[in-house]
């Protein structure tokens, strides 16, 4: 069978401008979801082709009345487009069947079933095969977790059509910490990891094929210390660095010398880490297990050993005010934090933050496309919902200035300064242009959170006047 395979984007972000920034932000790569799952289907013996409508274009119009099977992996902001092309597939090509995975289908997998003929759920290397081949007919498909992650194939980059500069790596699967506002320590428990040496095999393998950079996508790259020093130390005696590597840590890395110099040594010098917030009250209800001063002396360490700190922040925490989230901002700058993600609280359906807001009535976007981290969904606990996106602008604004760009690049190196001056241009015409959209462009979702009666007001504001029973509508 030919079969296709598709993880979407939204509109935004299959536009060209969208792309170039991202080039900016880090090197271009592809999920390995579908590159593991399409590498099963080809060995069986099926053409299988997949494409990462994020870093290309997709020749629908010549792939519709070929394939098969069209299978989409989605989230929950890019599941609109999957489904408006499940339906453009049923009209042009009604013997193709669509199959819809990942982790908006796990939490959602009845509304997945209205675009298609069958909905995987959880990991699926145990039933792709069954499902593709017609043995398991069943309309919505469990999957069966991987017990031991050194039987899952590596990732079959052959396959992929589209552009992709970084190979992917995942060491393990799941996360210790279950943070209330997180959907993969969810649908991968339990926590579980590879071998060391199925590992490095996956490395040798990247770095026979000619990639330069590497990701290790691992939800907690370090979490297990003893077993990232193993594989560090066997990267470094191998002479297996690649130009450079990224991963997402915890402050908790820190605490550990040997394991900062391996990072160093192993070329892995660029860190994704959740520092959410310098609340502590905030950090204990999210559930974090961290403390402000683990987020000081982590950031403080990974600068001296020449690490570049991704210093992720969370806007819009129950317990967090708007000074709350300047004051991280700062904190951020003063780090020389290398970028900056500022993420709006997203209640992603599944969480235990879906399930409280939903409750409570708070919940007021129904545009699955705003739940993608920039864009507020939700009434705010301290804030009114404008303010809140009007924070998240600032903190873009504030956060990526011409100065700071070239302070990075003294800091780092010219290469790293340019890359910052860019991200400070494409943030600042991104926050402008948003701007400009919710005051004057009606059908955009900027335009109408800034006019809404809803998002003038603070759910705090709202029960203290006995208004809850509004709050919903």
């Amino acid at each position: 069978m030919k079969i296709i395979w598709i993880t979407p984007a939204p509109f935004m972000r299959r536009m060209k401008p969208y792309r170039w920034g991202g080039k900016s932000y880090g090197q271009t790569n592809s999920i390995t979801g579908p590159l593991i799952l399409g590498g099963i289907l080809k060995k069986a013996g099926h053409d299988v082709s997949v494409y990462e409508e994020l870093n290309g274009d997709v020749d629908y119009k010549r792939l519709i009345p070929q394939a098969d099977v069209f299978c989409f992996t989605i989230m929950t902001s890019n599941a609109p487009r999957a489904y408006a092309l499940a339906d453009r597939i049923k009209k042009e090509n009604p013997k193709a069947r669509v199959i819809i995975g990942g982790m908006h289908a796990t939490a959602c997998p009845e509304e997945a079933l209205s675009h298609a003929d069958q909905v995987m759920t959880g990991e699926g290397e145990n039933t792709i095969l069954d499902v593709i081949e017609g043995r398991k007919t069943e309309k919505i498909v469990h999957g069966i977790p991987c017990e031991n992650l050194d039987d899952v194939p590596f990732p079959d980059y052959s396959i992929l059509k589209t552009p992709c500069k970084a190979a992917n790596i995942i060491t393990s699967r799941g996360c210790p910490f279950r943070c209330t506002f997180c959907t993969t320590s969810r649908m991968f428990a339990p926590y579980r990891t590879r071998s060391v040496g199925n590992v490095l095999e996956e490395i040798r393998m990247y770095k026979n094929m000619g990639f330069k950079y590497m990701n290790f996508e691992d939800d907690n790259f370090t979490a297990d210390k003893d077993r990232a020093k193993e594989i560090l130390r066997r990267i470094i005696s191998e002479h297996l660095q690649f130009d450079e590597t990224f991963f997402f840590g915890r402050t908790d890395l820190a605490k550990d010398e040997e394991l900062l110099s391996l990072l160093k040594e192993a070329h892995l010098t660029r860190v994704l880490m959740g520092i959410e917030s310098l609340n502590q009250k905030a950090l204990d209800s999210i559930h974090k297990g961290q403390s402000v001063e683990d987020i000081r002396s982590a950031t403080k360490a990974c600068r001296e050993h020449g690490i570049r700190v991704i210093a992720s922040i969370v806007l819009g925490i129950d317990d967090d005010t708007i000074e709350d989230i300047d004051a991280s901002v700062r904190f951020a700058k003063e780090i020389d934090a290398y970028q900056l993600q500022p993420a709006v609280l997203t209640p992603y359906p599944g969480t235990p933050v879906y399930r409280q807001f939903n409750d409570q009535g708070r919940i007021h976007a129904s545009d699955w496309t705003r739940y993608d981290m920039m864009s507020v969904t939700f009434q705010p606990m301290h804030m009114s919902a404008w303010q809140l996106q009007k924070a998240f602008y600032k903190a873009s604004d504030s956060f990526y200035t011409f100065r700071s760009a070239i302070r990075i690049g003294r800091l780092f190196g010219r290469f790293y300064g340019h890359q910052r001056m860019k991200m400070w241009w494409r943030m600042r015409q991104g926050t402008r242009a948003a701007r400009i959209l919710s005051r004057l462009v009606p059908q955009s979702p900027f335009y109408q959170l800034r006019h809404a009666p809803w998002a003038q007001t603070s759910y705090e504001a709202l029960t203290c006047h006995g208004k809850t029973d509004n709050v919903g509508n």
